[in-house]
Parts: structure tokens; C-alpha cells; sequence
């Protein structure tokens, strides 16, 4: 028979082995997640060997509702949706600074960017050349401080269907989704339910542009 101090013994220090793999469970729970947390909120950076290159932005204005083209010297990476999240990270970055005539809060707004054939095309995920959808994956901190109003929402997807439409011509359509949900709106206005035709948004108010993929 086990002497009593022996048992008292043993379940103590199963006791403590139990305790200290939780506590270690806990901690590196802690530790990822202020990991992805860094991650997900630091910006992009090009890849330290690639060049500047001349690049388009439609840029919104609340002042009169306008899109308007810029010329921008940025690095960008080579892979597409690498580079396609690069792009539009800085194009809502610089709404953020100050004077901005489209403030928008700062921080990373957008998780990914991922392209996709449409129907009745078969291209390269690295070369994507035939018609694509883009699906912009934005990140929920960002849609939910976006100012609430349905010029300045329908503007910033204005501006970034536009700016994807001048820089990725093998894009179509595009479609929002937040925090890789569907979600039914930007902020309560601007729909996100459906595909937008990718277009030049300087000439085409995206009230004029219905959300399944058509013009009205």
C-alpha cells in the first residue's frame, strides 16, 4: 500500500504540472496573438530591391466629389495580390495623413487582396492575364471607424475600384468583403453586397454602377 505522504506528494506535483501547462498554454496564446496583431498592422514594405516605379491612384475629394488621377513613384512587390494589397495600403495611408481632402482614420486597412477567374477564363495565379474578380478583403478596424455617410463611403470605393481598374487591367469585377465576411455595407451606406464592374471611377459615380457587375 502507498504511504499517505506519498500520494499527497504525487497529487501535488501532478497538480503543479497541470497548472504550469496551462499557464504556458496561456501565455503563447498571448504571444500569437500580439504577434499577428504587429503583423497585420505594420505596413508593407516593397522588397528592399525593388525599383520605384511610376504608378496611378484615383484619389477622392469630399470637397466636390471628384476622383482624380495622380502620378506616384512607389515600390511595389512583383506577385499580383502582393502587390495589388501594397497598393491599395497606400493609397488609403495617404488619406490618413494630414490635410487630406478624403480623411479617412489611419492604420492598416486592408488584409488581402485575391484575384479570381470568372467564369469561361483559365489563367495563371502567378500571371493572372483574362478576366478577373478581385476580392478586397478589408479589415473590420478599418470599416468601422470609416466615416459613416454614403458620399464619403461610395468615394473610397471609388477610389479604390478605380485605382485597381488602372493598375490591374485584367480585372472585371471587384468585391468587398470585410474581415473575410460578406458584409452588407462600408458603414451602414456604400453596399457591398455584390461585384462592382472594375472602371474608370473618375468618369462613373458608383451610384451610376450597380452593385451586381453592371452598368445602370
Amino acid at each position: 500500500m502507498i504511504p499517505r505522504y506519498q500520494r499527497i506528494l504525487f497529487w501535488t506535483m501532478a497538480f503543479a504540472i497541470l497548472l504550469m501547462a496551462g499557464l504556458l498554454a496561456r501565455g503563447c496564446e498571448k504571444a500569437h496573438a500580439r504577434l499577428n496583431a504587429i503583423q497585420d498592422d505594420s505596413p508593407i514594405a516593397a522588397p528592399i530591391d525593388a525599383p520605384e516605379e511610376p504608378t496611378t491612384l484615383e484619389l477622392a475629394n469630399d470637397a466636390n466629389g471628384f476622383i482624380t488621377q495622380e502620378q506616384r513613384l512607389i515600390a511595389l512587390p512583383h506577385e499580383p495580390s502582393g502587390r495589388a494589397r501594397a497598393l491599395l495600403e497606400r493609397l488609403l495611408t495617404d488619406y490618413a495623413l494630414p490635410g487630406s481632402v478624403h480623411p479617412l482614420p489611419a492604420g492598416s486597412a486592408v488584409a488581402d487582396v485575391f484575384f479570381l477567374d470568372l467564369p469561361g477564363t483559365h489563367t495563371s495565379y502567378a500571371h493572372p492575364t483574362g478576366a478577373q474578380l478581385a476580392v478586397v478583403n478589408l479589415k473590420g478596424s478599418f470599416a468601422d471607424a470609416h466615416p459613416s455617410g454614403i458620399e464619403s463611403e461610395e468615394l473610397t470605393l471609388r477610389s479604390i475600384i478605380g485605382t485597381l481598374h488602372t493598375n490591374f487591367p485584367m480585372v472585371e469585377q471587384v468585391r468587398f468583403v470585410v474581415d473575410g465576411q460578406p458584409r452588407d455595407t462600408l458603414n451602414g451606406h456604400a453596399d457591398l453586397s455584390q461585384p462592382y464592374p472594375a472602371v474608370d471611377t473618375v468618369d462613373h459615380p458608383l451610384h451610376n454602377l450597380a452593385p451586381d457587375g453592371t452598368r445602370q
